[in-house]
């Protein structure tokens, strides 16, 4: 059995040891408080449920959607972008639901490039990234992300051969995995590096809607020109805790979402008919959600942080997202880093080379659990730390 080469390139090896660890942790009885996932632990609101149970039972409800979903979707990112954004979307052209945008970010490649083709990559990076550029057997651009810039890619570093020869830039504001958040200017510049050299700009805005100390988190296409050189990804699961309902949508660039279109029409079909009507009402419904939502997740980034600095674990805390990005202790390398306190003290997290060369010397925290679990966490982390003195 012969496989594809292309399966040599997929970022699986740091994965596949954090699972076997965990597994064999848990087959030792070990308890385990896992912080290593990003998938929320919340509920969507009633109405969401409630939607997706009732017309999960109706026979139409099974008929084939198109790749474009439903008109009355469309026009629910479209005016849900209006309200809070100040974006305007035309919903026919400008709009396209995906089955979460990971599945977007992954076939947006199968669009645009070719074996051989340039794409800039953050690293360190959400993975998908660098995987679904690898599937198609693309040329990646590493695009660092270091502490001293907070995060925020430094777009003089490229070459004006690499930055000639990309055809696409990913970006990701509010960070996954640093947490880091993007300015106008930021987006300002660029906007005006992606039309100087022809580049498609794919924005990742996954946490604008988790957002902390009063901040208030912008879309890349409030950018005068963005439309013109980019899309933007959004997704319900974030936001509205619909992870496995999968459910986001793309907007932007009307021919970037016809190619996209494209290609999802050849390779899937539309979204579940009660799911997409289940993200109208998320959509169109108070912000009440998202309000729990951030107070929740500030409540968690607070006892974690503040616990750990106590404990002599020096961190920043995020503006957004739900992650915390901090730096290895005891200048050891991520992974060992992980890997034993996972072992002695039962917390796992991920490892920052997971995300990139960039990532060395960091990890990335989940706020996933619940915030006696956190606080528990933290008293193992503090425990951790004191026997490694």
């Amino acid at each position: 059995m012969e496989f594809a080469t292309r399966l040599n390139t997929l970022q699986t090896s740091i994965y596949s040891q954090l699972a076997e660890l965990k597994r064999e942790l848990q087959l030792s009885g070990k308890d385990l408080i896992d912080l290593s996932i990003g998938s929320p632990d919340l509920s969507p609101p009633h109405s969401v449920k409630q939607v997706i149970s009732q017309l999960s039972l109706e026979d139409h409800a099974y008929d084939y959607t198109l790749t474009r979903g439903i008109p009355e979707f469309r026009e629910a990112c479209a005016n849900w972008y209006k309200k809070r954004f100040n974006v305007d979307l035309n919903p026919e052209t400008e709009v396209l639901p995906v089955m979460g945008s990971q599945d977007g970010l992954s076939h947006i490649f199968w669009a645009f490039i070719n074996k051989g083709d340039a794409a800039i990559i953050p690293d360190p990076g959400y993975p998908i990234y660098s995987d679904g550029l690898a599937l198609v057997e693309g040329e990646k651009i590493p695009l660092p992300l270091e502490e001293r810039n907070n995060y925020l890619p430094d777009l003089s570093v490229i070459s004006v051969a690499n930055a000639s020869k990309a055809k696409l830039m990913i970006l990701n504001y509010p960070n996954n995995p640093t947490a880091a958040v993007a300015s106008h200017e930021f987006f300002q510049e660029v906007v005006e590096f992606a039309a100087k050299y022809n580049i498609v700009v794919c924005h990742d805005a996954a946490y604008t809607e988790l957002a902390f100390d009063g901040y208030k988190p912008m879309s890349f296409l409030q950018t005068e020109g963005a439309k013109e050189v980019g899309v933007e990804f959004h997704s319900l699961s974030k936001t509205f805790n619909m992870a496995g309902a999968r459910l986001g949508f793309v907007v932007g660039n009307a021919k970037v979402l016809k190619a996209l279109e494209t290609i999802k029409s050849n390779i899937d079909y539309g979204t579940f008919r009660p799911i997409l009507k289940a993200g109208i009402v998320a959509l169109q419904g108070s912000r009440e959600i998202i309000d729990r939502n951030q107070n929740t997740y500030k409540k968690r980034r607070d006892i974690w942080v503040e616990g750990c600095i106590r404990a002599g674990w020096q961190m920043s805390k995020p503006k957004g997202s739900m992650f915390v990005w901090a730096p290895v202790p005891k200048n050891l390398k991520s992974l060992s880093f992980v890997k034993d306190l996972a072992t002695e003290a039962g917390v796992i997290l991920v490892p920052g080379v997971a995300f990139g060369e960039y990532g060395e010397g960091y990890v990335r925290v989940g706020l996933v659990k619940d915030e006696e679990k956190i606080k528990e966490a933290v008293r193992r982390v503090r425990g951790f730390l004191t026997n490694k003195d």
